[in-house]
């Protein structure tokens, strides 16, 4: 049987481990930097922390959660979750935590690959897969004097609990999704807070609900019910997410219900004003909050679009010449999303590294796997992301292919499975062209490279990503033996 490696105990990780698992393979190892699983969910601890996707979607098909306490559950339900199915399905047993990957390379006479750790261990196996996803590094901005700064900050996904942020003056830079759920929950403590807005988001109302027990009761003892309630979530997202490229008349709809929210809940026009996006809606993530606003109109809160110049130790510097004074600095500023797998070196077996490969942006076949790397794959790879609906659908995709790609490895002793350039370029090559036809080249954002490529999202339903990813088509391979 093959021997495999996964990269990253979060919820691409143990998806993974879980489907190879289900067929029979047990050759599994997983490498985790941290001392626990969970990856985004276990870093980001900010208060308000939670899921904008429901949780009945936002969760794995074979693993439903009958009990969860909110439509759209917070930070502790969801990391608890991870922690309950990796019991279940003993996968704790599979986990090797404070094994951070620093290097990988494909050996082609012994068919496989040798994994490195910073600690210097060596682990070798027959199929290397990375699921590593694409939000786990958080990118703080190029602003001069960040390291002058003479009070306390920190960035939202490394949120530090011991400054408390109560009668300060709080300066928040970004606008992102963690930024419109952590600024609600702190703003009534804080004595003043500031927000540098540089670009305004597309804020939907987010229709949370506590469930009930009766709700609870009834998914429990009707058979079927937890799948219904996942396939009628997953309609919803499939039928809005048709609007990004086929049926633009869909987002127009979405948009209405976020500018009905911004002129409900602001009523100042000079902050309305501030507030209204300039660009379409799903050029950038859209938002889910119902309180995010109202927070901003409260008289301790004050919303600046000048641009920052720097920061000084006394506080943020703008380009109107104005210096805010703060005592805490909080980055809202996201996620390096399209540096795929850095800081990791991935070697194939000629020598050449991947991120040499990906120069000018990050491309896979299917998001899943690159020629030139044998038997490896990729977990939430490039251009897999959704603008609407559940990531962990599209994992599950992704598994299901890639366990089907290891079985044909563990038919074939000693052969090695390599996609070919030529089904990985027409892939992109259509990628691309669907691509050109979203809202996602209408602006910056972080789904595509400095050059404009667009690296991370997928152009469609994630049923039409499932229908390609039902099987591997050998036709695309090169099944050979190794050297």
């Amino acid at each position: 049987m093959p021997s495999v490696i996964i990269i990253g105990a979060g919820f691409g990780g143990l998806g993974m481990a879980m489907e190879l698992q289900r067929n029979g393979f047990h050759e599994v190892t997983i490498l985790e930097r941290a001392d626990d699983l969970g990856g985004v969910w276990r870093d980001n601890t900010y208060p308000g922390a939670a899921c904008d996707v429901p949780s009945p979607l936002y969760s794995y098909a074979r693993g439903p959660k009958p009990q969860w306490r909110q439509r759209y559950s917070g930070r502790e339900d969801i990391q608890s979750y991870i922690r309950d199915v990796a019991e279940r399905h003993e996968l704790g047993q599979l986990i090797v935590f404070g094994a951070e990957v620093g290097e990988a390379e494909f050996d082609a006479v012994a068919g496989q690959w040798t994994v490195r750790t910073t600690d210097g261990t060596v682990r070798t196996a027959t199929v290397l897969i990375s699921a590593v996803g694409q939000l786990s590094r958080p990118a703080m901005p190029a602003i001069p004097g960040i390291e002058s700064f003479a009070g306390a900050s920190f960035h939202s996904a490394r949120w530090d609990h011991t400054v408390d942020t109560a009668g300060k003056r709080v300066a928040c830079i970004g606008t992102g999704a963690s930024a419109i759920q952590y600024i609600p929950e702190i703003q009534p403590g804080a004595g003043a807070l500031t927000l540098f807005q540089r670009t305004p988001a597309w804020v939907l109302p987010k229709f949370d609900t506590d469930y009930k027990p009766v709700h609870h009761r009834v998914l429990q003892r009707v058979p079927g019910m937890p799948l219904a309630e996942r396939f009628s979530w997953w309609a919803i997202a499939e039928f809005v997410a048709l609007g990004l490229v086929e049926f633009p008349g869909i987002t127009r709809a979405v948009a209405k219900l976020a500018e009905k929210q911004l002129d409900e809940q602001i009523t100042d026009p000079e902050l309305r004003a501030a507030l209204t996006p300039d660009y379409p809606i799903g050029c950038k993530r859209a938002l889910f909050s119902s309180d995010y606003y109202p927070a901003l109109a409260q008289p301790n809160v004050r919303v600046t679009t000048a641009p920052i110049i720097d920061i000084v130790p006394e506080g943020v510097r703008t380009a109107d010449g104005a210096v805010h004074a703060a005592d805490v600095i909080i980055y809202g500023t996201g996620f390096k999303g399209t540096e795929f797998l850095w800081p990791m070196e991935i070697r194939g077996p000629g020598g050449t590294t991947l991120s040499k490969v990906w120069a000018d942006g990050a491309h896979a076949h299917l998001g899943i796997t690159v020629p030139g790397f044998p038997n490896l794959f990729l977990i939430y790879g490039p251009n897999t992301n959704v603008g609407v609906g559940s990531i962990i659908y599209m994992i599950e995709s992704q598994a299901r292919y890639i366990r089907h790609a290891v079985q044909i490895l563990a038919e074939h002793p000693g052969h090695v499975l390599e996609v070919r350039t030529e089904a990985e370029l027409a892939f992109n090559d259509a990628l691309q062209q669907r691509l050109s036809r979203t809202p996602w080249n209408f602006c910056t954002s972080w789904y595509r490279t400095a050059a404009g490529r667009i690296t991370n999202n997928w152009p469609g339903t994630t049923r039409s990503y499932r229908h390609r990813t039902r099987r591997v088509r050998l036709a695309d391979y090169r099944l050979t033996s190794a050297r």
